[in-house]
C-alpha cells in the first residue's frame, strides 16, 4: 500500500453488506462529499460529478472475489485547498 492510502476490512452478514452499500450508494447520490468507513475512523471524500465505474469479477477456487471500483478527479476546490490530498480523515471524538 503506498503512502496515503487507507485500507479497511471487515466481516459482514449479507444483510450487513447491503445496508452498508445502500448507505454508500444514498451518500454518493446526495452529495459533493461522502463519508466513509468499513472498520476504522470515517474519512471524507470529496467527490466529482462524474466517477469512473469498474466491476472486476474473480473466482478463486471455491472463493469469488467481487470488487467495485470507483474512480474520478478531485474537485477543484478540493485540489486548491488541499492538493495532495483527495480525502480527509474525519476527527475522532
Amino acid at each position: 500500500m503506498s503512502r496515503g492510502e487507507i485500507e479497511q476490512k471487515a466481516r459482514l452478514s449479507r444483510q450487513e453488506a447491503a445496508r452498508w452499500l445502500g448507505e454508500l450508494a444514498r451518500a454518493i447520490g446526495e452529495g459533493e462529499t461522502v463519508e466513509v468507513a468499513l472498520s476504522g475512523a470515517p474519512v471524507t471524500l470529496h467527490l466529482a460529478d462524474e466517477l469512473e465505474c469498474e466491476l472486476e469479477l474473480e473466482p478463486y477456487g471455491d472463493e469469488v472475489e467481487l470488487e467495485i471500483e470507483l474512480r474520478w478527479r478531485a474537485p477543484r476546490t478540493a485540489r486548491s485547498t488541499e492538493p495532495d490530498r483527495p480525502f480527509a480523515r474525519a476527527a475522532r471524538p
